[in-house]
């Protein structure tokens, strides 16, 4: 999909006066075109001559430091993306994230509910209080402890002389992240699909980084489903599609019953109703008007399926239309998961938060 840029609102331009340097400039746009590198050129070549970005930067030098740095190809037709430069794009949009998640002072919280978990030690200790874990005694402290408190070293250790490490158990978990690309994903004169790819990018990088034995899927639902891969994350385009949430979280819950972590959990990001299903003998029903009840049942439908399956869905909304809340919160309500209703600025850091919240718990 290409965007006219003689169409481009004021939020486009003063998103891009919040950048502080080229790299950055060239990620946004580079999200915004698609992952099309040449376009990105062109575009900000455009925005220089425009005033929007400042002219002492030499695009020239900076085109060079990309391929020089291998973060950028050419392909003899044009340039593309490198493996490299792919990761730089999730990296920046990672770090983007956090720092904002910083400085709105979100914290930690335990996990709601028990799951299976692997125990890692923290460099922190403590006394050791009855029911502790054995295996977490910091025996060199303790004697040492029992040595200060006897002044002998006959070794009699109390339990008071007993110290462990502090301990955090880490969940195992199995994440679909499903985003909406249908067409209201840009409609209403407001790109919705810019930020929910730059989640997906933040998001995959935590895993692959923070939470390595995490599983993590990606699911694209318009008029059907499918499944992309990583690396394909910058490149995602929305098109005329309706909204068939079923498909999508059929093709999640088909995706999370395959993995054999003990949590599986969707995280569904969209904006819009449900406007399409697919019928069980592939029919399809589609109704763009309302809520249709048909269309609705058989969503909710699939909520119910994964709630017996384990499957705990959260759902992102980036819209505030009251009747489209009340659908994701009775969504919700039948799945026994969770729901956001956020902006498009807001909704990275409460994708990573409730991830990060939900996943891990200081052991007691």
């Amino acid at each position: 999909m290409k965007f006219v840029y003689s169409q481009w609102d004021e939020e486009f331009y003063a998103r891009l006066k919040q950048l502080g340097d080229l790299m950055a400039i060239f990620n946004y746009l580079l999200l915004r075109l698609n992952g099309n590198v040449d376009e990105t050129f062109r575009l900000m070549e455009k925005l220089q001559r425009e005033g929007m970005i400042d002219p002492d930067f030499d695009l020239g030098a900076f085109k060079k430091r990309l391929q020089e740095g291998k973060f950028v190809q050419n392909t003899g037709s044009g340039f593309q993306l490198t493996p490299k430069g792919e990761q730089s794009i999730r990296q920046d949009a990672f770090e983007l994230i956090f720092k904002k998640m910083k400085s709105s002072g979100r914290g930690e919280h335990m996990l709601p509910t028990e799951g299976g978990s692997t125990e890692e030690w923290l460099p922190e200790k403590r006394r050791y209080n009855f029911g502790d874990n054995m295996h977490t005694i910091d025996y060199n402290a303790s004697i040492l402890n029992s040595i200060t408190r006897t002044s002998d070293l006959d070794l009699n250790l109390s339990e008071n002389d007993l110290e462990i490490y502090e301990s955090e158990k880490t969940t195992s978990c199995a994440t679909v992240l499903m985003i909406d690309i249908s067409h209201s994903m840009i409609l209403y004169g407001e790109d919705r699909i810019t930020p929910a790819k730059k989640v997906a990018m933040a998001f995959t990088e935590l895993i692959l980084t923070k939470y390595p034995k995490d599983g993590l899927s990606i699911v694209l639902f318009g008029d059907d489903a499918k499944e992309v891969k990583i690396k394909d994350l910058p490149y995602i385009t929305v098109g005329p599609y309706y909204t068939n949430t079923q498909a999508g979280l059929r093709l999640a819950r088909q995706i999370l019953l395959t993995r054999k972590h003990v949590n599986k959990q969707i995280f569904m990001i969209t904006d819009g109703k449900p406007s399409m299903i697919t019928r069980s003998n592939g029919q399809v029903y589609r109704n763009p008007a309302g809520l249709d009840p048909l269309i609705v049942n058989r969503t909710l439908d699939e909520a119910v399926i994964c709630r017996k399956k384990r499957i705990t869905i959260t759902t992102f909304m980036v819209t505030d239309d009251s009747y489209l809340q009340a659908f994701v919160q009775k969504l919700t309500e039948l799945n026994r998961g969770r729901a956001y209703f956020s902006s498009v600025d807001n909704l990275g850091s409460y994708v990573i938060w409730d991830f990060v919240t939900n996943h891990r718990r200081k052991s007691r």
